[in-house]
Parts: structure tokens; sequence; C-alpha cells
């Protein structure tokens, strides 16, 4: 029994040697390996040999330990020495960090105190405006490295992310710096030293009106010769690539002129007020170049170019010249027959009468089946009917009427007649009172005068014996047939036109004054409004509903233009109220004697394109992309154009 339990004992002891001794050796083993491994933190790497005291280090907003990641792939012998320990390869987390903060510190006891000024600047800048400003006492030198401090301690701790560029290359001349998400962003400016330039510029006018830098002589001449200077070295370039290469010594000499002028004037608050003042006088100037801008506008509108004054004189004088016989039109028999397509034009433009004629007979399908009506004033009458005497329009019928022979429109029949011709009416276009002239220029225009203008209100009179007609202004281009407009049903509708209300401003109230109660109760404000310029109207619709004396009722109401201004749209848009059939926008795009930007899709594919604005193709201040569609249709070879010098 005994011996059993000797054996016990000793199979247990030999059972703990076994187990336990290499546990322990291990254990030892182990802990003299850890001890002879310097222990190296992303925050204190730059510490190892470098003699940097870890308190100023570690003022430094660092990552905390739960942030940092186990090193990968990193296996620490007891044979890695200091030195070797430099060269060690980080995982990506603090590689980053650890580098800057190499780059920004030194071996020796004195270039270390030197960087640790230089994160204490760090620290106080970040905490005064949470970005970087260079401080007066901040070299050249400390500014680049604070730059490389602030970049490394924006930086998001990612895995994923490694630096594409070392710290000295992160500073760029003529940047700006955006901070977002705690990243910095650099955007260089184009033309920077454009800008400064100009900003010199300011500054120095700004010092010629200051009463300290006025008191001294020789630095007003010279402060103006270095203007002089830089403004002829400037002159009209518009980027950097442009200035010559003496600009910079010109700046230079500027900006050692305007340090030299800073110490003379140092109140703030005067260069503020300057500064005001000269803002001031510069939104005045804009203001009143607005307004020479848009009467210029308005004036070269109204004025007739030389060609086209030319044009009808060479014309007149042809015409008269024929005998009578041939100075009548053929075809004179399908001016009345209800069978055929009718168009209406009243002009008293020649050129744009023509292409309108050109363009609508060339594009038709069957040219025979048109006939054209044109209403000119007395002095246009002889040379109209020379052009398309010289200028026939192939097999359509044309017909050309004065507008003088038309003695049952006088001003006891018509309101606006009797308006137009009244001394008010004359006052307004002509007088010389500018203190009671209309703020809006365009309703100025003496085209208003022109009886030509609303003839169209009277369609059913002139031609009594015509159903259906289709109006054209003499400002457009017909691009395809229009006979499809004659099968259309208007649903007992009068006027068939293209709505215009895709912008917010094609409303009733842009055009008729709602501040009227006649207006108000009469019409919605935001009802849509159409455009004149192709319309196709039902005359024998517009008789059964007496549509005329609805003209001429509003016509007597608005005597004082005080239920809109003056034109053809307004008194359009309350005559044929709840009476017009709206066409599909392809029938009608308008826009291009104004707005450089309509759709060349919409243009392609359009019936009708309309040059409604101040930019009419035959002025010069016509819009030069959409000139191709109006000159292709005149044939600038003819011996009238030539004449007088009227080119595409």
């Amino acid at each position: 029994m005994v011996r059993t339990r000797r054996r016990l004992v000793l199979l247990l002891l030999l059972l703990g040697l076994t187990v336990l001794s290499p546990l322990a050796l291990y254990t030892s083993r182990l802990s003299v390996a850890l001890n002879s491994i310097p222990r190296v933190f992303p925050g204190e790497i730059t510490n190892q040999g470098r003699g940097v005291k870890a308190d100023k280090l570690n003022a430094l907003p660092l990552q905390t330990v739960s942030s940092l990641k186990e090193p990968v792939d990193i296996v620490f012998s007891e044979e890695l020495t200091e030195s070797k320990s430099q060269e060690l390869r980080l995982p990506k987390v603090g590689a980053h960090k650890s580098r800057v903060l190499s780059e920004v510190t030194v071996a020796d006891d004195d270039t270390s105190s030197k960087d640790n000024e230089v994160i204490e600047q760090v620290i106080t800048l970040e905490a005064q405006d949470g970005g970087l400003v260079k401080g007066a006492g901040v070299s050249d030198e400390q500014e680049k490295n604070i730059g490389s401090l602030q970049q490394s301690s924006s930086e998001e701790s990612s895995q994923d992310t490694m630096p594409k560029q070392t710290p000295a290359k992160v500073v760029a001349e003529n940047s700006q710096s955006a901070r977002t998400d705690g990243k910095t962003k650099t955007t260089v400016l184009p033309d920077m030293r454009i800008r400064n330039i100009k900003d010199q510029l300011i500054k120095a006018k700004v010092y010629l009106g200051l009463g300290s830098i006025r008191a001294s002589s020789q630095y007003l001449k010279d402060l103006r010769q270095r203007i002089r200077e830089v403004q002829k070295v400037l002159g009209d370039a518009s980027k950097d690539s442009d200035l010559p290469k003496n600009a910079h010594e010109k700046v230079k000499a500027l900006e050692q002129m305007l340090i030299k002028g800073k110490q003379m004037q140092d109140d703030c608050s005067i260069i503020v007020k300057k500064l005001r003042a000269m803002l001031h006088s510069a939104e005045e100037q804009l203001h009143a170049h607005k307004k020479q801008t848009v009467f210029l506008t308005q004036l070269a509108a109204k004025t007739l170019p030389k060609g086209l004054h030319c044009l009808p004189l060479r014309l007149a004088n042809e015409y008269f010249s024929l005998d009578p016989v041939r100075q009548q039109f053929p075809n004179q028999q399908n001016l009345i027959n209800p069978k055929l397509y009718h168009y209406a034009l009243f002009s008293d433009n020649i050129l744009a009468t023509a292409v309108v004629v050109n363009s609508t007979v060339l594009n038709a399908k069957h040219p025979s089946d048109h006939v054209i009506h044109i209403v000119t004033d007395k002095l246009n009458y002889a040379p109209m009917r020379m052009w398309f005497l010289s200028n026939p329009p192939g097999k359509a019928t044309i017909e050309v009427q004065n507008i003088e022979e038309f003695t049952w429109l006088n001003d006891s029949y018509s309101p606006v007649l009797k308006h137009l011709g009244s001394q008010s009416m004359i006052d307004y276009y002509f007088g010389t009172n500018r203190a009671n002239s209309d703020s809006n220029l365009k309703y100025r225009n003496p085209k208003y005068l022109s009886i030509l203008n609303h003839l169209r209100f009277y369609l059913p009179e002139i031609y009594p014996k015509l159903d259906k007609m289709v109006f054209l202004d003499d400002d457009i281009v017909v691009k395809k047939d229009l006979a499809g407009l004659w099968s259309i049903n208007m649903k007992g509708k009068v006027n068939g036109a293209v709505e215009t209300c895709g912008e917010s401003f094609h409303r009733y109230d842009r055009y008729l004054n709602f501040s009227n109660p006649i207006i108000t109760k009469s019409f919605d404000p935001h009802a849509c409004v159409w455009a004149f310029g192709m319309n196709v109207f039902d005359l024998a619709e517009w008789r059964r509903q007496n549509i005329t004396e609805i003209y001429h009722s509003w016509q007597k109401l608005n005597e004082d233009r005080s239920l809109w201004k003056l034109g053809t749209l307004p008194p359009g848009l309350v005559t044929f109220w709840n009476k017009t059939f709206p066409l599909s926008r392809s029938w009608h795009v308008l826009g291009l004697g104004y707005n450089p930007h309509v759709n060349s899709r919409d243009i392609e594919h359009a019936a009708v394109i309309h040059y409604n604005g101040n930019m009419k193709p035959w002025l010069e201040i016509g819009l030069p992309k959409f000139r191709s569609y109006w000159s292709k249709y005149l044939d600038y070879d003819q011996s009238f154009l030539r004449e007088c010098n009227i080119n595409p």
C-alpha cells in the first residue's frame, strides 16, 4: 500500500516537471525578448534617436490607441537595433504621420528646439481659427513645415489610403485651400497674375484719392507713373500667358510704391470709405451704360439701313418707266377662289416681304395652289409691285394693294385710327418732354403708328369672299409646306395660334394691366399667351361671332392706354379671348430675333421660324447664327440688290 502511494507521487512529480518546466522556460525567454525591443507607437516613433522630448510631441492631437490596428506581417527580433527601427516599415495607418513628423525634426538639440517652436505655432494657430494663418513672426521655411503638419494632422485614418505626394509638394503658389470634412483641397485659380495685377491697380487708385498721399507731390507723381506703366503692360491681356516678360518687374515696382504708401496712410477707415465711394460710382456708371445700351438697341432696330432705303427708290424709278400693261400681275382670277390657299401679308419692307414670299412658294408642294395677298403703304406700293414683277414667285399668284385704296377704313369706323391720329399719340412718340416718357422704350417704336400693324384685325373686311386665311408677319421664314393648316379642325375657334407660355412671363398679366377692374373681372392673369406671326383665321366664324366689333369695343375702352400699352398682341389677347385654338409648337418657332439659344433641333423641325425681337436678320445687329436661314431665300446677284450694295 505504501509502495503504491510512493509510485503515484513520483508519477505526479514527473508529470509536473514535464508540463510546467517548458512553460516557465518559454515565459522567461519571452520577457527578455520584449524588453530588448524599443516600444514604438505612431505618435512617438520620431523620439527614437532624435532627442525630441515626448511631452512636446504629445501636445499634438494624436489618434487614440483604440483606433490603431496591429502591424501586419512585421516580425520583431532580438537583433533589431535602434538604427534599424527607424527604417522599419509601418502599417498604413501611422506611416504618413510618422514620416511627416520625422521630416520636421532634426538630429541635434538646437534644431530640435526650433521644430518644437513650429509645433507650438501650429497648435496656437489651430486654436485661433482652425486653419492656416501665417503670422508675423513665421518664416517661409516654418510656413512650409506648418503646412505639412497641418495636412498630416487633418488626414483621416484609413488603412486603404496612402499619401500620393510628399509634404514638400503640398504647398502650391497662387492657390486657395478649402477645408471640408477634415480634408484640405487645393484648387489653383486660373490667371492669378492677371487678377493680382488688377487688384493692385484698384488699390493704387484708392491711394491716389487719399489726402495724406496727395500731400506728397513726389510720391503722387511716382505712383501715377507706376500705374501708367502697369496699365500699359496689362493692356488687353485676359490670361497670364498674354503678359509680356517685363510685367513682373513693373508690378513689383508698383507693389513697392504701395508699401511705401501704406506707411504714409495707415488709417483703414479712410480706405474703406474711398472703396465704397468707388463702388457706388461704378454701379452708377453700369446703370447708365445699361440704359444707353437699351436705347441704342431700340434705335438700331428702328433705323432703316442705307441699302433698304436705296432699294425702293431704284424699284420705283423702274416701275414708272414701264408700260401700264406690263404693270399687271398674271392669274388675277385666283384672288377670290376659296378653294386655294390664301395668305395675308402686310408690310412696307420689300426685302423682308420677298423672303416670306420666296420661302412660302419654294417649300410648297403645289405652288400654283397658293395665293399671297400683300398690302403696303402708298410710299412702297410701286416699289413692291416692281419687285415681284421683276422677280415673279413661280406659279403662285401674287397681289399687291395700297392701303390708301381702303376708303372704308377711316377714323369714323376704326377707333384705333382715331387714336393713332390724335395729338396725344403724336406727342407720345415725337414729343421732347422726357419726364412723361414710358420707361419701356420698345412701346415707343413708331411702327405702332402704322395702320399696317393693325390691318390683321380687319381681314374679313379686306377679303370678303374668302373663308379661311393664314396671316404671316414679314419677319418670318417658311421652311415647310403650309397647306396642312387649312385641314385643321379648329372646333369653332376663330384664331389658330401657337401658345408661348412655356416661360412664366408669357402670361396675360405680362401684357395687360390687372390693376384695372375691367381687366381683372374679364381675364385670368395666368392664362397662356399665344403668338402673332403665323396664324390661321377662320373668317366665316369671325363674321358669325362679330369679332371686329369686339375689337372696336376694347379699343374704345383703352383710349387712355390704361388697359394695355401699344402694340397688336394685347388687343389680340382680349379680342380672341376663349376664341383661340392652340396649334402644335412645330408650326411656329419664335425667338430668333432676340434669343441666341433657340434649339437648333426645334428650328430644323419647324414649319415657320420667327425673328421676333429687335435683332432682325436684315439689320447689322441681327444674330449671325440665324441669318443664313433668312438670307438663303434672296438672290444677291439680282441687279437691284447689287446696285444698292445689299450683301448677305
